[in-house]
């Protein structure tokens, strides 16, 4: 008789089936909020592992970046196609605390701007905000049919495209290195830096469909927990109390108990 395995025999062992755990199990829900540059504060939520041994939670939700529309930030559906890069940087009992970092167009809104027979600008520049911020804007703009033109294209010479994407630089350090953050974001959705752009370059080549299409942040001043809460306003603790909202009263001394 050859001594080998037993195909037929059931297999033993220890254990039998590993139990199935549902992963949820083990995460927890917290809520993101948005600073006040915005109408809508809440964001949405976000899932992360419990705090095991070594292993932190608020390391794991530090740094993470979510994507959202400046239509459900600002209740703006016209301007729908921006998106704003949110960055986590702080926790709070089940709140995210987070600030901006950057901001881009939707994929079709960019298709859609280019036109056939007509010149594309784009220009980037690096400029510093008053509260410390290192941020780079990209600005495009697409030249315009003149008023009675008969002439099919409407190409702009080198000479004028080198002039106009001078002024786009000029005008982008003006307007973000004369303030902060909160005030350069909010010159992004009425378009302050494109039109100031289509007046400055009009006698060059009239332009349309000018933009700030894209804004990112090279470099942050140092974490200051006390500016970040300003940026959020009030924050609510778990229990729906202000934080360090009132005056502190002594309980009175009751005389039976």
């Amino acid at each position: 008789m050859v001594v080998g395995k037993n195909k037929r025999q059931p297999k033993g062992g220890k254990g039998g089936k590993k139990k199935i755990v549902d992963p949820f199990t083990r995460k927890d829900w917290y809520d993101i909020r948005a600073p006040n540059f915005f109408e809508n504060v809440d964001v949405g939520k976000t899932l992360v592992n419990r705090s095991t041994g070594l292993k932190s939670a608020n390391d794991s939700l530090k740094g993470r970046v979510v994507e959202v529309s400046i239509g459900d930030l600002n209740k703006d559906e016209e301007n729908a196609f921006r998106k704003i890069k949110l960055r986590v940087d702080e926790v709070q009992g089940k709140k995210l605390l987070t600030t901006f970092a950057g901001m881009d167009f939707t994929s079709d809104k960019r298709r859609s701007l280019v036109r056939k027979w007509h010149t594309q600008i784009e220009a980037n520049v690096d400029v510093k905000t008053t509260d410390g911020y290192l941020v780079r804007l990209f600005s495009i703009a697409y030249t315009k049919r003149r008023a009675g033109q008969v002439r099919k294209t409407t190409y702009a010479k080198s000479s004028q495209i080198r002039e106009i994407r001078k002024k786009m630089m000029e005008i982008m350090i003006r307007e973000a290195s004369s303030c902060d953050l909160k005030a350069l974001v909010a010159k992004f959705s009425p378009e302050v830096i494109g039109r100031e752009i289509e007046k400055a370059t009009f006698y060059i080549y009239p332009l349309q469909n000018i933009f700030i299409r894209k804004a990112k942040i090279l470099k942050t001043p140092k974490f200051d927990a006390e500016k970040l809460l300003e940026m959020h306003g009030d924050i609510i603790d778990e229990t729906g109390v202000r934080v360090g909202g009132g005056e502190f009263k002594e309980p009175e001394i009751q005389k039976e108990v």
